[in-house]
């Protein structure tokens, strides 16, 4: 038992204090991370929407996602990364407390769209942030320690947003998330280096340089577009999954947020030690490819297990699996292939994959659900999940070849 608990020990071992801090303030964030798992259960429960009318609402997080992507990168290549991270969650968590008056779907599809684009603009930023704390040999366990954090901080959050949402009601949620990011913004504050990479003009001179770019890089555009597709069938454990566990097996709000902390709990206590053994291998895509291999298992256990909570615990365990995986590997690719001067805009586009998969997760499941059941909407992303490793697999194939 030493010798194991000693080994995970060593796998944060090296890792820049730069690097800790992030993963520190992401944790004070993340604990408070309750308002999209539980959305949707507040638009159909307390606000009465329909399941397709909670998946159009959730579907703006996604287009604000986008666009709070695209600017971040923009920004981040141009401005100090320190000053964007701040200004994101000082934002974010201001614009979430306007949940607590909104009503109308209208209004709430603006402000879940405000909230997307200002909490969004952060993820290019950090991105940057982490490939400048970091090193080669030490940058896939750079970002699993933040995603540990994150996951630390989401094994927390969905537990007590459940117990919040059942017993104090579902607009404690927004205000528990809000305090959090301000929490997250004073830690960076008072600990993190406020310097402002590289100087101006430097910069300016790179930038001008068009053959360096995210969008003539065709390899990586088409990456993206799979990882786009990966977040789609992933991020199911955030839309369409919560309404299945509540719709079909009964599951109270409580039990559906043990469930996600168990996700997180597992990234804590796996990811850490495994990246440590497998990051020694600088191929990335089989990693990647096994990840999202999980997928259509995970789904599986769903599709037979006729609500019985054994289905639910081993589909967690399995998409977990995919996330340890898939992620890490995916995120180290996206920060070692551009120059220096555009992290922020390799960084912002692997952001938008994720934030087109917070678009078009709800419309898809939550649409496929409403309109033909959730077994149709596991044929459909089992078949996705699949066709996108295959995607992966023919990438990594071209990559050999050139």
């Amino acid at each position: 038992m030493n010798r194991l608990f000693s080994a995970y020990l060593k796998s944060f071992a090296n890792i820049q204090r730069n690097v800790w801090i992030l993963a520190i303030a992401m944790f004070i964030n993340r604990s408070g991370s309750m308002v999209l798992l539980f959305t949707s259960l507040y638009l159909t429960n307390d606000l009465h929407f329909t399941i397709a009318q909670a998946g159009i609402a959730l579907s703006f997080y996604g287009i604000g996602s986008v666009a709070g992507s695209y600017a971040g990168g923009w920004l981040t290549d141009r401005r100090n990364f320190f000053n964007i991270m701040i200004f994101s969650l000082l934002c974010s968590g201001c614009i979430l407390l306007l949940l607590l008056i909104a009503k109308t779907p209208f209004h709430i599809a603006v402000i879940i769209f405000a909230y997307a684009f200002t909490a969004d603009m952060f993820r290019p930023a950090n991105s940057k942030a982490i490939a400048s704390y970091s090193t080669t040999e030490n940058r896939t366990r750079s970002v699993s320690l933040v995603r540990l954090a994150i996951n630390l901080g989401f094994s927390l959050g969905p537990a007590a947003g459940g117990f919040t949402a059942l017993y104090l009601g579902y607009k404690w949620l927004f205000v528990i998330d809000a305090c959090t990011s301000f929490a997250a913004a004073l830690m960076l504050f008072f600990y993190l280096p406020k310097e402002a990479g590289q100087p101006k003009q430097e910069r300016t001179q790179a930038l001008s340089d068009h053959s360096t770019s995210a969008y003539r890089d065709v390899p990586y555009l088409i990456f993206i577009l799979l990882v786009a597709f990966y977040g789609i069938c992933f991020f199911q454990l955030f839309a369409s999954i919560p309404q299945y566990f509540s719709k079909i097996c009964h599951y109270q709000e409580d039990t559906i947020g043990l469930l996600l902390a168990l996700n997180g709990l597992l990234v804590v206590i796996i990811e850490m030690p495994l990246v440590t053994i497998l990051e020694k291998n600088r191929r990335l895509f089989p990693f990647i490819i096994t990840g999202t291999l999980c997928i259509p298992v995970s789904f599986c256990f769903l599709l037979f297990g006729k609500g019985l909570m054994a289905s639910a615990v081993a589909y967690t365990f399995v998409i977990t699996f995919s996330e340890i995986f898939a992620m890490p590997f995916m995120m180290n690719y996206s920060l070692s292939r551009p120059a220096k001067e555009r992290q922020g805009q390799y960084s912002a586009l692997y952001s938008i994959s994720f934030g087109l998969a917070n678009i078009f997760a709800p419309l898809l499941g939550l649409g496929i659900a409403g309109r033909y059941g959730f077994n149709n909407m596991f044929y459909f992303l089992i078949l996705l999940s699949i066709l996108t490793a295959s995607g992966f697999w023919l990438l990594s194939k071209r990559r050999i070849k050139n």
